[in-house]
């Protein structure tokens, strides 16, 4: 049962999967950095200075506070600012997961669209192969033309 363990543990399938979650994660913490540190504030810079993050609407009347979690204390409320933070987070994720795959497309294209390297022949093997096509044409020629007593293979 071990052995199994280790062949199922070990297969390149599995490994290639985690290698795949390690990265994702590692992947998703930089795009998250990326979207707060330097887009949103971009982005709250042409609103107007707009922090998107603690943007929300009360459900509630007894919704009083302008900060999102003292609001979440206070009552229900709708949390639109991390919303759209995720929302442009996703879109830029998804993007940039989209051209790597266009990019690894156009690869996997033009290896496609390489013709097969032909193998360098030896030149005995070259001389060889021309004179067999030689003898071959030879034979052929012989077999259509007869001669004057007839064709070669007749006898005299």
């Amino acid at each position: 049962m071990l052995k199994e363990f280790k062949e199922f543990a070990l297969k390149g399938n599995m490994v290639d999967l985690a290698i795949g979650i390690i990265i994702g994660a590692a992947f998703s913490g930089l795009v998250q950095s990326m979207v707060k540190d330097l887009i949103m504030p971009v982005v709250g810079v042409l609103t107007g200075g707009v922090d998107f993050t603690n943007k929300f609407f009360a459900l509630s009347g007894t919704v009083t506070s302008p900060s999102l979690e003292a609001a979440r204390e206070q009552g229900a409320v709708v949390a639109y600012g991390n919303f759209l933070t995720l929302l442009i987070n996703f879109t830029i994720v998804a993007f940039v997961l989209f051209m790597i795959v266009k990019g690894m497309n156009r690869l996997k294209r033009q290896e496609e669209e390489k013709p097969a390297e032909v193998a360098e022949v030896p030149a005995e093997q070259a001389l060889l192969t021309e004179i067999r096509d030689l003898l071959v044409a030879q034979r052929a020629d012989a077999r259509r033309e007869p001669t004057r007593f007839g064709s070669f293979g007749d006898g005299l």
